[in-house]
């Protein structure tokens, strides 16, 4: 570890499907379906460089009633360090501040495996059920989708990975994800919500994974 290691940092990046060319879509219809869709990836602006083999991940179908958007959060830890918090698929709440309990009601933690969250009160949900949809320990990437429960998030899907920083000396972490726009909100109210619990989750991974690293920095000196 470098005597003065990088500080944490976060970028957000949004995308806005309405200015597709070349594509008709109908935006009365709030029903997302296959030949409404378009692969979008949320990076093609980001500032902090993202290899092509982590950003292909974050290339979403994106209806025409759906918003798209990921958050950017540098880490001063090593990936293995950091991934060590993030694969937990049973335990979100390890750095999710705003999930209050999770128990996995289906699977053994492969790909297909469903668990059940409770959120904090003040919130506008009680609960989600969740598939874990990729969990790819050799590329560090980590997806979910929520199937069910008590909710205004309809067909959210995130994908979560992890790289080496540029410089070497910490880990990018990258969480994209697609949703529905509930009725009564516009693309941004959207995005800034999500954005906005996305962001906190990463600030608390950092700070998690960062106090790990000093802690395992300590121990083997």
């Amino acid at each position: 570890m470098p005597a003065n290691p990088p500080k944490s940092s976060l970028l957000i990046h949004r995308i806005n499907n309405t200015t597709i060319t070349n594509t008709t879509l109908n935006t009365t219809n709030t029903t997302t379906s296959t030949s409404c869709q378009k692969r979008w990836s949320p990076l093609t602006c980001a500032t902090i460089p993202v290899p092509e083999t982590v950003s292909r991940y974050h290339a979403h179908a994106v209806g025409p009633n759906q918003c798209c958007s990921a958050v950017v959060q540098q880490i001063a830890a090593p990936v293995s360090t950091v991934w060590s918090v993030v694969r937990h698929f049973d335990n979100p709440q390890a750095y999710k501040h705003f999930v209050k309990s999770c128990h996995v009601i289906l699977g053994d933690g492969d790909v297909g495996t469903l668990r059940e969250v409770h959120v904090i009160s003040g919130l506008p949900a009680a609960k989600s059920t969740e598939r874990l949809e990729i969990l790819d320990h050799e590329r560090h990437v980590i997806s979910f989708s929520v199937v069910g429960g008590d909710h205004r998030l309809a067909n959210y899907r995130s994908v979560t990975t992890l790289h080496a920083s540029p410089t070497g000396n910490g880990t990018v972490v990258v969480e994209s994800y697609v949703v529905d726009i509930p009725p009564g909100n516009t693309k941004e109210d959207t995005c800034v919500f999500v954005d906005t619990i996305v962001r906190c989750n990463l600030q608390s991974l950092a700070q998690i994974a960062e106090n790990k690293n000093r802690r395992n920095n300590k121990s083997s000196s």
